[in-house]
């Protein structure tokens, strides 16, 4: 077992190379006041714990993420943040921003995230709408402003030293490449979905060869991927879980992972991991399908997921 590594970013401050991300189980207070405990509990498991937590506003984790951080006593300075700009907030940037850190209660974050590359807007403007029926189909897109705009005024927030890098979440190499039409700032971080049913290698040495970190959400994907007979193999060779193998393999390949779990336990365990040999890597990355997980990424009759052609996504 090796300890879990921490990786560079552009900006030279690192990221370490596992977090606890994830959104609760549904959004009622009960729920909110739920990640809060497991949230504590990863500041504390294993030795030191968890220094590095991925939330967002459409997560609804800020507050409690804050609320554990106090909780905790670890000194802010020790943890590394992440969080991220809504869909519906792309012409609100200072203001969601802003709200981001009140939520957390912090001065400033390590990483802010552009959520989705397309702008979608509601009625409410600003605010969410009050059902998720009308969070996921009461939207326009907005063509006019685009994410090039968007990145335009996120790039002052780095310079203000209050978001202390700044990336994107589920870009492309299309849509990246559109970015850096007008970029001033490449991005230290792409968050994209991938896991060995995903794995999206093209990418990934794209964003290399930029200075892109990855970091990969729904890293151990579903329970289908997890019962694959090479990984339960693997597993069994290294004497751990499937998902330590699923994680093991994302930090051999330089990706950062953020998986979720509410289990003290688990928690501990997604920090234990293997180092596996080139050939365990080589064989998990073979276990490539090219496919998603079964909510993202799924087009309607339309041929559109929130909005957006797979063409028009870059995938």
């Amino acid at each position: 077992m090796a300890a879990i590594p921490s990786i560079k970013l552009n900006t030279g401050a690192e990221i370490p190379a596992i977090g606890l991300g994830g959104t609760p189980d549904g959004f009622t207070p009960e729920d909110m006041a739920a990640c809060e405990k497991w949230f504590l509990t990863a500041f504390e498991v294993e030795e030191a714990g968890y220094r590095h937590f991925d939330t967002a506003w459409m997560s609804g984790t800020e507050p409690s993420l804050g609320a554990a951080l106090r909780a905790s006593g670890v000194p802010c300075g020790e943890v590394f943040i992440t969080t991220k700009l809504a869909w519906h907030h792309q012409k609100y940037v200072e203001r969601a921003f802003n709200d981001s850190l009140n939520r957390l209660g912090v001065d400033y974050v390590d990483l802010y995230l552009m959520h989705w590359p397309q702008h979608l807007e509601y009625p409410t403007g600003y605010d969410f709408p009050p059902t998720l029926e009308e969070i996921w189909g009461g939207w326009k897109l907005n063509e006019e402003h685009t994410f090039n705009d968007t990145w335009a005024e996120m790039e002052p927030l780095h310079a203000s030293g209050k978001a202390r890098a700044i990336g994107v979440s589920n870009f492309s190499i299309k849509t990246l490449e559109q970015l850096f039409k007008t970029a001033k700032i490449v991005p230290a971080v792409n968050q994209v979905e991938m896991h060995p049913y995903h794995a999206d290698t093209e990418l990934l040495e794209y964003c290399d060869k930029k200075g892109i970190v990855v970091t990969a959400y729904s890293p151990t994907g579903h329970q289908k991927l997890r019962s694959d007979p090479v990984l339960a193999g693997l597993a069994e060779k290294y004497r751990v879980s499937p998902t330590q193998i699923i994680l093991a393999w994302h930090v051999a390949r330089g990706v950062v992972a953020i998986p979720k779990s509410s289990n003290a336990g688990r928690q501990k365990e997604n920090l234990i991991l293997p180092t596996l040999s080139a050939e365990d890597v080589a064989s998990v990355t073979a276990l490539d399908r090219k496919q998603r997980c079964e909510a993202w990424g799924k087009f309607g009759p339309d041929g559109k997921f929130l909005g957006w052609t797979a063409e028009q996504y870059g995938w």
